[in-house]
């Protein structure tokens, strides 16, 4: 039975309501909480985008399930500073952290004024990231001179056990490049050839036995027309593939390159229905695929209904 949690969208909803919600997805019977990690939103519409290590602090401490969230360390973030938020919270939430690290999208990374690498050079630069911050971690002095600098770091608080370090991807290849230096594998819902593709090609290069997750977009409502107006009106800025979706900068140009998105062309990237039963569905056909954990993303604004929906009639059929 896979771990069924809920995600916790930074872009779309006020910290102060996402930690209610959170409260109330464990309240209802997910299973864990995995959070976005935002400078920007993806749409004026959205209109929110608070600091995912902040909350995560206070969610953490409200709750008792396991949390996780992704990061793009390199640009935004140095990756001492990521290995020091990642040690803090997991020294005071032993086994419940899990971070994966992946290369970013301009619309995060672009406020620093630095140029915009190109996706080789960012997956090297992740690279380097990801072994400062394992070193940090175990605890060692760390120097490095590459795509990013670091003088003489060391972590004095320590958790006794570093989180887990997962890797985001979305193509084969990637999956493939992240097996060789990533705990376990987090990638999005796509039709099922593509999604065997990403799951073989990291097992078939380093990442056999280890942990696959999932984050799936949903948009549940009463009425399945209201499922779909909602889905177009929160999340049509996100049906582009890449690479466009990782280099527009602004919420304003994802909204101009989303003018001619239709409400029909959602099912593409989102699963739209008002029968529970459907979606339970869905989520075994899912966890037959090999998933070992499935994050839920509700692509609107408002969490508490959908929350109690799926505590009631989906998560049980999951679990049976």
């Amino acid at each position: 039975m896979p771990v069924v949690g809920w995600h916790a969208s930074h872009e779309q909803i006020s910290p102060s309501r996402l930690l209610a919600d959170a409260q109330h997805a464990q309240d209802v019977g997910f299973d864990a909480v995995w959070s976005s990690d935002h400078f920007s939103p993806w749409s004026v519409r959205q209109g929110e985008s608070g600091f995912a290590f902040s909350w995560l602090g206070a969610a953490m401490a409200k709750t008792t399930v396991p949390f996780g969230v992704v990061n793009a360390p390199g640009q935004r973030y140095h990756p001492a500073i990521v290995a020091q938020a990642m040690a803090t919270l997991a020294e005071m939430f032993p086994g419940r952290l899990s971070v994966a690290l992946g290369t970013g999208e301009f619309s995060n990374e672009h406020i620093t004024g630095e140029r915009w690498p190109d996706k080789a050079a960012r997956n090297t630069r992740l690279l380097e990231c990801v072994e400062v911050i394992r070193a940090l971690l175990a605890g060692d002095e760390v120097t490095h001179h590459g795509q990013v600098h670091v003088d003489r770091a060391r972590l004095w608080t320590l958790p006794d056990r570093p989180p887990r370090l997962l890797a985001t991807a979305v193509s084969a290849a990637t999956a493939g490049w992240a097996g060789e230096w990533a705990e376990g594998l987090i990638t999005i819902w796509q039709p099922e050839e593509a999604l065997r593709r990403v799951i073989d090609a990291f097992r078939e290069n380093g990442g056999d036995g280890k942990p696959l997750a999932l984050q799936v977009h949903v948009s549940w409502a009463p009425d399945e027309t209201e499922a779909l107006r909602i889905a177009h009106e929160q999340w049509r800025t996100n049906v582009f593939e890449a690479p466009l979706c990782w280099d527009i900068a602004t919420p304003e140009e994802f909204d101009l390159a989303a003018k001619h998105v239709r409400p029909e062309d959602m099912h593409g990237g989102v699963l739209i229905s008002n029968d529970p039963k459907r979606f339970g569905e869905w989520l075994h056909d899912i966890a037959d695929l090999g998933f070992d954990e499935i994050y839920l993303h509700h692509v609107g604004q408002e969490q508490r209904a959908f929350l109690d929906c799926f505590g009631e009639h989906v998560l049980p059929g999951v679990r049976a």
